[in-house]
């Protein structure tokens, strides 16, 4: 997987990313110094580990021939303090009608989500830098 951000306009703090054939911004708010064109690259973050929750219940379901009917999931959390662990506190809103059965084990699902793997998961970085010649033209 790849996604490529790169700054939207001179002097603005938008970035657009590029992910296979889709794009999207992220900005910051206003009063941060952006133009609120988009989520800010946490509240991206959050909506990622919601949507990859989401899609993975309703994944399931369709195997299981389960009509969920509307599922939601709510991901909130605050900025990461050196030294004290991030807490994602995700609400996953479930149709009223099913079994208990079913929603034990939609929550255990919940909880196998490719995002929530990784983020739970022990992460590494590999960063290197490269000079870019500066296009004329």
């Amino acid at each position: 997987m790849k996604a490529i951000a790169y700054r939207s306009a001179p002097k603005q703090l938008a970035q657009e990313m590029e992910i296979r054939d889709h794009r999207l911004v992220s900005d910051e708010p206003a009063d941060k110094g952006g133009e609120d064109r988009g989520p800010t690259p946490q509240e991206l973050l959050a909506g990622s580990l919601a949507a990859c929750t989401a899609i993975t219940v309703e994944m399931y379901a369709r195997r299981k021939e389960w009509d969920l009917g509307e599922v939601e999931v709510e991901c909130e959390y605050g900025e990461a303090e050196k030294g004290k662990p991030t807490v994602f506190r995700l609400a996953l809103r479930l149709p009223g009608g099913l079994a208990p059965e079913q929603v034990e084990r939609l929550a255990l699902i919940a909880a196998k989500c490719p995002v929530h793997r990784t983020l739970e998961g022990e992460v590494k970085f590999e960063q290197r830098v490269e000079l870019v010649e500066p296009a004329t033209g």
